[in-house]
This record gives C-alpha cells, sequence and structure tokens, in this order.
C-alpha cells in the first residue's frame, strides 16, 4: 500500500495579502497608479488604544442630571478683533464644492448651524448655499487660488490657510474631469470636463518667513477681524505648530493621516505621514514650548468618529477637534440603501472611497444632477445635528466621570494607554503602570 502524506492547507501571505496581489494585477494591466478618496485604510494606533480613569474614592465624579459640563470653546483670540464662539468643539473640515455636491454643502452649514459650530469651505471657493446656511463659515485659502476673492475672504468669519492635508502632506489636490461640472469650472476659471491638479504648495511664498507676511496681507485685507488658521499635514507637528504660531497664526490646525481626500494616489495615502494621535502631543508640546498653549487654539483632524475621540484628544492638550468623511456618513454617504448601486460600481456600502469618479449613489461626492437630487439639504443636516449633539453628549458623558466641569479640563492624567505605541504617542502611562515609554530616556 503506498502512504500519502495528507495535503497541507494552504496558507496565503500576509505580505502578498489578496488586496495586495490584486493591485500587481492592476498595476500590471493598467500602468497607471491607483486613484482614491478617503484616508488611510491601515490599522494605525488610534484614540481606540487609550482609556479614561473614571472617578472613584480618589476623584469626585459630576452628576448628568444636575451639574453643568461646559462644552464651548472660543478660536482665534490672539489677534483678531472677532474670534469665533463655538457652543461645541467640533468642527466640520474642509471639502470643496466639486468634490461635493451643492445640496451637500449646503446640508454640512445646515447642520453646523443647528449644532453652533462652524464649517469650512474646501477648494475652488465659496458657494452661495454654503455661506447662506452657515453661521459660522471658515475659507480655506490655498496653493490654487481657485475661487478665491477678496470679497469671499470679507464674507467669511475665518481663514484657513491651508499648507498641507492629513491623506497627502506635500502634494496637491485632484478633481478630476467627470467631476468638473460648468458651475464648477466657472468658479475655478477651468475648462469643463478637464481634470485638475492642484498645486502641493502656495505660489507666492516658501517659507515661514514668507508665511507671517501673507498672514499680515490677509489681517490687513480683513480689517485684522478675522481668525487666522494655519493648516498642516501630520508629518513634522513639532516644528510645523511652532513655525505656524511664530509666523502669527490665531489657530493651528493638525490633520493626521486617517484625514480624507477626495482623491490621491493611494500609495500617497497609506505611506506618507503620521497618525493621528502620534500628531497630538508634539502640537501641544511646541505651544507649551513657546507658551502659547491655550493662546493659540489647537484643532485636530483625522480620523475622529466619536465622543470617546473628541473627549481623548482634548485631554491631550487639544481645544477642538475637525471631522470630515463621519460627517459625510452621517449625511448619507456609504448608506446601506444603496447596496444594490454601490455593487453595480464594484464595491460595496461602507468601503465606497471611488468619489473622484463622480458616480456616488448617495448624491453627495458627484455632480451628477440625477444623483444630487437624492440628497435632501434639510434632512441631511439634521441627521448631521443629531450626531453632532451624540458626540457632544458622549463627551460630557466622559467628561462628568472624570470629575470635570468642562471639556477643556480634561487632561493626560485622565488617560492611560492599552499599547507601548499608544502610551509613547499619547506621553500617558501603559495601563497598570507609571511608565511612559520614551519619557526620561527609557
Amino acid at each position: 500500500m503506498t502512504y500519502r502524506n495528507p495535503p497541507t492547507t494552504p496558507r496565503k501571505s500576509a505580505t502578498f495579502d489578496d488586496y495586495t496581489l490584486s493591485e500587481i494585477r492592476r498595476a500590471a494591466a493598467t500602468g497607471i497608479y491607483d486613484i482614491r478618496g478617503a484616508g488611510a485604510k491601515r490599522k494605525l494606533p488610534h484614540f481606540d488604544d487609550l482609556l479614561f480613569l473614571g472617578a472613584s474614592i480618589s476623584r469626585y465624579p459630576l452628576e448628568g442630571y444636575r451639574e453643568r459640563c461646559d462644552t464651548s470653546v472660543v478660536l482665534g483670540s490672539r489677534h483678531a478683533r472677532k474670534p469665533i464662539e463655538l457652543k461645541i468643539p467640533i468642527t466640520i473640515a474642509g471639502m470643496s464644492f466639486g468634490s461635493l455636491s451643492g445640496p451637500a454643502k449646503e446640508a454640512l452649514g445646515r447642520g453646523a448651524t443647528l449644532s453652533g459650530t462652524s464649517t469650512t469651505t474646501g477648494d475652488g471657493g465659496m458657494t452661495e448655499e454654503e455661506r447662506g446656511h452657515s453661521k459660522a463659515l471658515v475659507y480655506q485659502y490655498l496653493p490654487s487660488r481657485y475661487g478665491m476673492n477678496p470679497r469671499d475672504l470679507r464674507r467669511a468669519d475665518a481663514i484657513e490657510v491651508v499648507v498641507g492635508q492629513g491623506a497627502k502632506p506635500g502634494g496637491g489636490g485632484m478633481l478630476l474631469g467627470q467631476k468638473i461640472s460648468d458651475r464648477v469650472a466657472e468658479m475655478r476659471t477651468l475648462p469643463k470636463g478637464i481634470d485638475q491638479r492642484s498645486a502641493s504648495r502656495h505660489p507666492d511664498w516658501t517659507g515661514p518667513d514668507d508665511l507671517e507676511i501673507k498672514i499680515l496681507e490677509l489681517r490687513e485685507i480683513t480689517d485684522w477681524e478675522k481668525p487666522i488658521y494655519v493648516k498642516v499635514g501630520g508629518a513634522r507637528p513639532y516644528y510645523d505648530t511652532a513655525l505656524a504660531v511664530k509666523a502669527g497664526a490665531d489657530v493651528v490646525v493638525v490633520d493626521g493621516m486617517q484625514g480624507g481626500t477626495a482623491a490621491t494616489q493611494e500609495v500617497f495615502i497609506e505611506n506618507v505621514g503620521q497618525p493621528t494621535l502620534a500628531c497630538i502631543r508634539p502640537a501641544v508640546q511646541a505651544l507649551q514650548d513657546l507658551g502659547m498653549h491655550r493662546k493659540v487654539q489647537l484643532i485636530v483632524s483625522g480620523g475622529i468618529r466619536n465622543g470617546a475621540d473628541v473627549a481623548k484628544a482634548l485631554a491631550l492638550g487639544v481645544d477642538a477637534v475637525s471631522i470630515g468623511t463621519a460627517a459625510l456618513v452621517a449625511l448619507g454617504d456609504n448608506d446601506p440603501r444603496w447596496e444594490a448601486e454601490y455593487s453595480a460600481l464594484g464595491t460595496t456600502a461602507g468601503a465606497y472611497d471611488d468619489w473622484h469618479e463622480g458616480r456616488d449613489p448617495a448624491g453627495i461626492t458627484t455632480q451628477d444632477p440625477e444623483l444630487m437630487k437624492r440628497v435632501d439639504p434639510i434632512a441631511a443636516g439634521r441627521r448631521l445635528a443629531n450626531y453632532l449633539k451624540v458626540m457632544t453628549l458622549e463627551a460630557q458623558t466622559i467628561a462628568r466621570a472624570c470629575g470635570k466641569n468642562s471639556l477643556h479640563n480634561l487632561e493626560p492624567e485622565d488617560l492611560v494607554a492599552l499599547s507601548i505605541e499608544a502610551a509613547a504617542m499619547a506621553g500617558v502611562p501603559l495601563a497598570g503602570t507609571n511608565w511612559i515609554p520614551g519619557k526620561n530616556g527609557f
């Protein structure tokens, strides 16, 4: 009788997994790199790796039904004559008209206004729907200068000088031709249907000294009324924050690599920048070293999803957070009710990131007139407001449990980490120990 060895169970490579193999085949067949939207999909150390230490005997908790927990924040109090006063420390990140449909931009403005917070224009200029429905509107000043004009700068409530973005620090924006409609083309002074690729740096300045001059120009144009933000991608947060402060910024925005984008190279999204969690402590440290912590406000964005994320960011020293992808989901993007149409595009609800193609069944990341009709800006704005309300209540619940009567009283001492990586990045102890990796050389 011939003896045969039992078959070995096939084992796939962790390095050459199914996605990697499919990407090699796609690249070999097309000869072009992949473009997509959203942020990094790889697993990164994040806020889930941190836990709060609630009150017990050594700390006294607050009663949620009787004791107040403040959520308000003032942004831009350093130089601006009219800083922005918000009811909650959660803002809406810059997402352009062009990338998003007009009804989606209107819905963002409506939802932010209902919640007492701000929204942001994005590349390509200011739309009347957005300005008309946003009580507090931040105007992004980008390298492309698309749609930029002094009139809209003065109509805004703050100006955000965009130096970098978390999904692509050092890279420029993309808006492919299928989304360059007549209106988008007119606003951006572009030919209809032609791919638009924005510059990766501003055309009229190259360093921090030039940025200081630019900020002064913007202050003069707006009569020193508007707060000036500087937004950077999460690459070198300590030095970028320090230089932004030296240049005169009222607010610094740091965007980690989980931050989304309308479209850029997949290799860029997954391999450039730092996780949001890794960006916070260096940025806060820069402000503390300059004696400007809480005098210059810090906003962090990139993968903020719930009230726990908000509370953890604020505990680490941030003044406010900003959401983009989560806001789009709240409006209705990637909704399972459109699953059949997402499937027809070769994807599924929850994974759809081909925003650059302009065929979003939810009508949010498209310029298709028929698809846009699916967005009811009033209803979508209410959903966003509901979501922001829940995030705020969640953050308040945690703050009260830690004995704090303001979200801004949360502090690193209220946190521990579940992993060595998160402990080192956040600068808080590993759970069950008093060890902060890297502190004092250990």
